[in-house]
């Protein structure tokens, strides 16, 4: 009897999808965050001082090499905004993981600065891949399970990146000594977090039924895409000034010396616990005003330490950073995500296009600030008021949009 129903197997049903559970699918994406953001993007942060010291590696060539690996992500966005098959999208991200671990060691292989931008411009590329084809995978996989479409859990990763990142180069730094050997010694730790991230990638779903063409943009859906799209520049723009020379500016203060992997770690610990109170504000207020909240916290989180040059004002700093950032970039993707529920990762990329432009443009400006000023005051100054900036674009934006 069983062999006679066949035939209907031809109707548009489709087939079960890989069995995993939700905490799977959570946490194989999480480690994937850790190693394709936190190790082959933020291990370079605390590992700078490091390099700076040991190489000779300037502010100017530092805030250069911030900026190329961002370049590579921003490459990394356009392939993902133009890519429609799930299937290549699933391949790139599996690609993705291994290039994080590559890449990684690689930047141990040579001081050569040709070398080094390479790498960094792979590694960014590995960051796309994590951010927006991991994060488009695991968004459309909780909409196929009818569970709620929020990032907050999945973006634990960038928080547990940070601090993963901070910790290893604490503790890497009082057994091997030399750079390279820290970078190394960050791949192989890699290892354990790629075991769950490549069991558990989020399964690829079944093609869907050629019934619903999309509905065509309305001039009013452009101009909501455009606004975001601006003030998301804004905040790759504040994002990437902190991400890329928190310890730097700690430990240029004599005072202070010594301390910056510890604001390092406290931007992740505060991360970790922020992306479920963002989640939790936006069901109360709105995705719009948690995102302006969030703008104004971060754009005052980056100022305070040019008010004082205590601990206390960097490491506030720090812990107002972290808390914010991860808010708006888990608040900003899955609002747009959930615009596009069809292909959630393409919308996300076309997004981050913007993020991208910021993240490349800001470390040049904020290296070439500080090496003629000598000081980043001045770098933090000018982000907060890009920040302000986008929140006077949000702020054009109804809640309901």
């Amino acid at each position: 009897m069983q062999t006679m129903a066949q035939p209907m197997t031809e109707h548009p049903t489709p087939r079960p999808e890989r069995p995993l559970q939700a905490w799977q699918v959570m946490l194989g994406g999480i480690c994937g965050l850790v190693i394709t953001i936190g190790l082959a993007r933020f291990a370079y942060t605390p590992l700078l001082p490091a390099m700076q010291a040991q190489t000779g590696l300037n502010d100017a060539a530092a805030g250069g090499l911030a900026a190329i690996n961002y370049a590579g992500y921003i490459a990394g966005a356009l392939v993902a905004a133009w890519m429609d098959d799930v299937r290549w999208r699933h391949r790139f991200y599996s690609a993705g993981l291994w290039m994080a671990l590559l890449t990684t060691a690689g930047m141990a292989l040579s001081s050569f600065l040709p070398a080094w931008g390479l790498w960094r411009f792979v590694g960014g590329l590995c960051g796309a891949t994590g951010m927006l084809l991991g994060s488009g995978l695991v968004l459309g996989w909780l909409m196929r399970q009818g569970r709620r479409p929020e990032l907050g859990v999945l973006f634990i990763g960038l928080g547990l990146g940070i601090v993963v990142s901070a910790l290893g180069a604490w503790w890497l730094s009082q057994v091997w000594t030399l750079w390279s050997e820290q970078w190394l010694a960050f791949a192989a730790l890699g290892l354990v977090f790629f075991i769950p991230a490549w069991l558990w990638r989020p399964p690829v779903p079944p093609a869907p039924a050629p019934a619903a063409a999309a509905v065509p943009a309305t001039q009013a859906s452009r101009r909501w895409m455009w606004t975001m799209a601006l003030s998301y520049f804004a905040a790759g723009w504040g994002f990437v000034i902190s991400a890329t020379f928190t310890v730097t500016i700690v430990e240029r203060e004599p005072a202070l010396a010594g301390q910056g992997t510890w604001a390092w770690i406290l931007v992740g610990l505060a991360a970790m616990p922020a992306v479920f109170l963002w989640d939790r504000v936006a069901r109360q207020i709105g995705d719009i005003r948690a995102l302006l909240l969030a703008f104004g916290l971060q754009a005052f989180s980056i100022v305070l330490p040019t008010w004082s040059n205590s601990l206390a004002a960097a490491l506030a700093g720090a812990i107002g950073y972290g808390a914010t950032f991860i808010g708006i970039v888990s608040l900003t993707l899955a609002l747009v995500g959930r615009r596009m529920p069809h292909n959630p990762g393409k919308a996300m990329a076309r997004l981050t296009l913007s993020y991208g432009a910021a993240q490349m443009l800001a470390p040049v400006v904020a290296g070439a600030m500080a090496q003629a000023t000598g000081s980043f005051k001045g770098a933090l100054w000018l982000t907060a008021v890009v920040m302000l900036a986008g929140m006077a674009l949000l702020a054009t934006l109804p809640d309901e949009a």
